[in-house]
């Protein structure tokens, strides 16, 4: 089973190749997915997040206040790593399990972050890169989300730079203008030429 790592800025379409990948045939690990998982009531993080944020980031039904958490996070960078040393390792044993899991040629971790945490480009074998312009990208989270160009391209700026994604890639897909149908293609060239050839790691 080869390891693929997904990943790319807000806005740049990560999350329909993450779906075309899975239609294919690729078992998909999605690590948004988990931290919203383990930051819900009763989820494995929401004790050590209390203990070291307090009572006032616990929402009412006893998982994690996503709103004043970001708002914190996005204005003081040392909450921000305090947070991410209480998820990611808890992120990573549970990407471990599904993986362990997991069956088929292909298993994609879809990960947001991928870049900015170095650790992960150990444990796949490919990374590829979901590109798009920073106008597309505001354009199409407006559309999708409702938030203000600023609201978005705050986002942006927390995440790493365009260029440093582009130069992380295995394999790039330029979504900036591409219509559906051939979205479906390129992704699916890759599929063909990964699922093909055996594991290196």
């Amino acid at each position: 089973m080869r390891r693929i790592g997904l990943t790319g800025g807000i806005g740049s379409g990560k999350s329909t190749v993450a779906t075309l990948l899975a239609g294919l045939g690729a078992a998909l690990i999605d690590t948004d997915a988990i931290a919203r998982a383990i930051a819900q009531p009763q989820g494995a993080a929401m004790p050590a997040i209390e203990a070291a944020f307090g009572p006032e980031f616990i929402a009412p039904d006893g998982g994690l206040d996503r709103d004043r958490m970001r708002a914190l996070v996005f204005a003081e960078p040392a909450a921000k790593k305090r947070l991410e040393a209480i998820l990611h390792p808890l992120i990573g044993a549970e990407c471990d399990r599904q993986a362990a899991a997991a069956s088929g040629p292909l298993v994609v971790f879809d990960v947001p972050l991928l870049v900015e945490s170095q650790r992960w480009r150990t444990r796949v074998e490919r990374v590829l890169v979901i590109d798009a312009t920073e106008e597309t990208q505001v354009q199409r989270v407006m559309a999708r989300s409702g938030w203000s160009a600023e609201a978005v391209r705050a986002v942006i700026a927390q995440q790493a730079p365009r260029a440093l994604r582009r130069a992380a890639a295995d394999a790039l897909i330029f979504n900036d203008g591409l219509s559906p149908e051939e979205l479906a293609a390129e992704v699916r060239h890759l599929w063909e030429r990964w699922a093909a050839a055996p594991a290196t790691r």
